[in-house]
């Protein structure tokens, strides 16, 4: 059994997988670069290892330092959280080596599965729809023009193994050769920076579509659990910033069929642990897979919320050999989430805002229908070497409109002080009549004037 985790992560996630760790008896090591000395899971932790200087490539995305910890430490397994290495297939297979426990799926699949058209190729075998393009990489701007003949304009230029909304470019017209070219090129050249590969490949672009994902976790004896679908939709630059579940749009029949794209795809696969699969939701009310997330999600509290199942928990069981202790039927969507990611930045601009904070008071969680993920305090510095979100606001509700009520209670009572936060956006979206319809799409924030 699984006795202590090293978390190869920063930010409010480590918080997170050590309050899991303490209700299963796990003990657990962290790691923390300069720029999170002050980080409040450090006292958390059994263990706290310095890294090294605050840049990532020097300390989260240093490979061998993690590693040199693992041994150090004696952890028998490694969570990695989400971002920076939790979906490299090298730093997993080194984890292995090591003789620790990857908690995670297996180094192999990450590594096919960084291939987002090995993903479409899975999918599209597996009578799964995909969004109409390629499901190779195109090799220059003329096969581009080549398949957006054939499907329409506008296309979405993708980075095969880009991530995080990174490597996306839309292009709506053929009036310049040039500027397609320009795009092309750079993105190749961000691919190969920031992903080893510029590989491209091509696909219509779906109009003003829902943002739809399906949780799941798999065990090793082929058991597939879906635990309710997400609606991402409210979302800038491709980044998402509040998520729900149930979706406002998906019926009970459309719940149906998402979950058997899901087992299609997961059983194909031969993914274990958790995961997500995201679907793009057309207009027509057409599904097309979009992409497999094979790690925990930031908004993965939201499914948490509605379903009373401890995601990570799974996933540490899982990886254990354990089977998933219950079935599809035992699970049910019970009330309803919201998930506010709030950021430092400016709450019009969206500009990252990097400061410290003075003062920092929180909403009350005392009644059961809130929750806080954080790693911050009076003092805390946020630098801008990392992802600008410094906490996560989860509100449940009996019903929509009762969790939106109780996230807006939560969202004014949180104070800080010292930096600009985004806390002031989503007061205002949960306020906008179209979203309280439900009636919105990925385009929401601009549609609404707030870009």
């Amino acid at each position: 059994m699984i006795k202590k985790i090293l978390i190869a992560n920063r930010g409010e996630i480590v918080s997170r997988v050590i309050r899991t760790c303490k209700k299963m008896d796990i003990r657990t090591v962290v790691v923390y670069s300069d720029a999170d000395m002050d980080a409040t899971y450090i006292s958390e932790a059994d263990e706290a290892y310095h890294i090294g200087p605050s840049a990532p490539i020097k300390s989260y995305l240093n490979k061998d330092v993690i590693i040199d910890v693992i041994k150090k430490s004696g952890a028998d397994a490694v969570h990695p959280g989400y971002g920076f290495l939790s979906e490299s297939a090298d730093f997993a297979k080194e984890v292995a080596k090591t003789g620790a426990i990857w908690i995670g799926p297996e180094p192999e699949f990450l590594e096919d599965i960084e291939s987002k058209c090995y993903c479409r190729q899975i999918a599209e075998k597996n009578g799964v729809p995909i969004t109409p393009g390629t499901t190779a990489p195109v090799s220059n701007v003329e096969e581009v023009y080549a398949v957006a003949s054939e499907i329409g304009l506008p296309v979405l230029l993708k980075l095969d193994k880009g991530g995080g909304g990174k490597g996306i470019e839309k292009i709506s017209s053929f009036e310049s050769e040039e500027l397609t070219e320009s795009i092309f090129l750079n993105m190749k050249k961000i691919g190969e920076m920031a992903f080893a590969s510029g590989d491209i490949y091509v696909e219509k672009a779906v109009l003003n579509p829902r943002h739809i994902e399906v949780q799941f976790i798999s065990d090793k004896t082929g058991n597939v659990v879906c635990l309710g679908e997400r609606d991402c939709s409210i979302q800038r630059r491709y980044q998402k910033m509040i998520e729900e579940s149930p979706s406002p749009i998906v019926t009970e029949k459309d719940r149906e069929k998402l979950y058997d794209y899901t087992r299609k795809l997961v059983r194909a696969m031969k993914y274990t642990g958790a995961g997500t699969v995201e679907m793009l939701r057309a207009g027509n009310g057409e599904y097309y897979f979009m992409e497999i997330n094979a790690r925990l999600q930031v908004e993965h509290p939201v499914s948490e919320f509605v379903t009373g199942i401890d995601i990570v928990e799974q996933q540490i069981r899982i990886a254990d050999g354990l089977p998933i202790p219950f079935t599809q039927e035992d699970i049910s969507i019970k009330g309803h989430a919201i998930e506010c990611r709030v950021n430092a930045e400016d709450p019009v601009s969206f500009t990252p805002m990097p400061g410290s904070i003075t003062r920092v008071s929180f909403p009350d969680t005392s009644g059961g229908n809130i929750r806080i993920e954080h790693a911050i305090c009076d003092g805390y510095k946020i630098t801008p070497y990392y992802d600008s979100m410094i906490f996560k606001l989860i509100a449940w509700g009996s019903d929509r409109n009762d969790c939106v009520e109780n996230m807006k209670t939560a969202l004014n009572q949180f104070e800080i002080e010292g930096v600009a936060t985004t806390v002031a956006t989503d007061l205002k979206i949960l306020e906008n009549e179209h979203f309280l319809s439900g009636k919105f799409s990925t385009s929401f924030l601009k549609d609404e004037n707030f870009i």
